[in-house]
């Protein structure tokens, strides 16, 4: 292996590695994944909404979604109801115990980055997404399925 692809995949280990202790603190602070948070804040900032407009809104699929929801409504952070019209529709309000949730949350790593890569001149930010992009081709992970949140996954 030559010292450049060296250097690449330590630059990928180290986001790999400060996505898993991002989600590690976010879990011990709030006990929440980042897709969770992301969940939580969406009815925070919008009141009412649908898990459709949820599913969208994230980028998630309707079947995580339903997962995210499942697991925040058991633990009583949210509430959700059918919708009378449409039996299909699902309706989410954000509870007392979810809002204290979000108080104690730390801020998700992919929002520190959107922040600073938002200040990028445009020809480093379009580098920098063809490079990531190009990454991802080398791994054979074009075809995987991702939202734009840096998450390892469920919570034990």
């Amino acid at each position: 292996m030559s010292t450049r692809s060296d250097d690449a995949l330590i630059a990928l280990r180290k986001i790999q590695r400060m996505t898993e202790l991002a989600s590690k603190r976010l879990a011990q602070t709030a006990g929440l994944t980042p897709s969770q948070l992301t969940v939580l804040r969406m009815l925070d900032e919008q009141g009412e909404i649908s898990a459709g407009h949820v599913a969208e809104g994230t980028q998630l699929k309707h079947a995580t979604i339903t997962s995210l929801v499942d697991k925040l409504e058991a633990r009583g952070l949210i509430a959700r109801r059918r919708c009378d019209t449409d039996r299909r529709r699902v309706w989410l309000n954000l509870l007392p115990e979810g809002k204290e949730a979000l108080s104690v949350a730390p801020d998700p790593l992919h929002e520190t980055f959107a922040v600073r890569f938002d200040i990028l001149p445009d020809w480093e930010q379009a580098m920098l997404v063809a490079a990531l992009e190009r990454a991802a081709g080398l791994l054979d992970a074009e075809a995987l399925d991702a939202a734009p949140y840096l998450d390892v996954g469920e919570l034990g």
